[in-house]
């Protein structure tokens, strides 16, 4: 920048050319365009969010294939809406149907989005601390083998975290209710700040509900007979009476 400035002195460079800025390439997970469409809403929908936010921070795994389910059955529906007239089809009913098949399906195809999920998070935390490794498709295959391995503790981790982010989102768009507070302008200046604030809510979410997981495994363990594990998908089968 002083050299810029002493090249426009001696008259190399013009007066009124602007340098180009660096863009900031810093993960921001409170992004401020989201932030102000939040703010225009309603306190239904905003007291709405930060419940389900919460919901979803303490029992994240305990509902998983409820979420899983919804979330399926909404995209099929909106993809249905929106690809029926290229497709030559009645909206409604495409939608429909598609919402229909995708509910059926999405039990089935959790261990799959399990496994693009964890991929496509492994690839973007190895972004941020190894910039200059250039193998994505191992990254994303060790990635989702390793969501799959641990399909438990990866969706304590997804639900936790997409708890404590929508939980951030409605809390800031609450506090900015009546202008006595303008969150829009300070969370753009505190992005490193709200990275960790969020970090360490979803890390406690995650911690609760291991803790709940594993006393509620402990029970049925005592129950059946059988030893709790990380790597088991799905519920303890009762002993057989002697």
């Amino acid at each position: 920048m002083i050299a810029i400035d002493g090249l426009r002195r001696a008259g190399y460079v013009p007066a009124d050319w602007a340098v180009p800025r660096v863009k900031d390439h810093r993960m921001q997970l409170i992004a401020t365009d989201i932030l102000s469409d939040m703010c225009g809403l309603s306190l239904v929908p905003l007291c709405s969010s930060l419940g389900i936010g919460v919901f979803l921070w303490l029992f994240g795994w305990w509902s998983h294939r409820f979420w899983v389910v919804l979330v399926t059955t909404v995209i099929a529906g909106v993809l249905g809406l929106n690809e029926a007239a290229r497709l030559n089809a009645h909206p409604i009913f495409l939608s429909l149907l598609l919402a229909l098949a995708a509910g059926v399906l999405a039990l089935a195809l959790v261990r799959l989005v399990a496994f693009a999920a964890g991929g496509v998070a492994g690839l973007l935390i190895l972004q941020q601390i190894a910039p200059s490794f250039e193998q994505p498709v191992v990254g994303f295959l060790v990635s989702g083998l390793l969501g799959l391995l641990l399909f438990r503790l990866w969706m304590m981790a997804l639900t936790s975290f997409t708890g404590a982010l929508l939980m951030m989102y409605a809390g800031l768009s609450l506090a900015n209710v009546g202008g006595a507070f303008d969150s829009i302008p300070w969370s753009g200046e505190r992005t490193q700040l709200l990275n960790w604030i969020c970090g360490g809510i979803a890390f406690l979410g995650f911690t609760i509900q291991f803790l709940m997981d594993r006393g509620r495994n402990r029970r049925e363990r005592e129950e059946s007979g059988e030893s709790w594990s990380l790597f088991r998908l799905g519920r303890p089968k009762a002993s057989k009476a002697a």
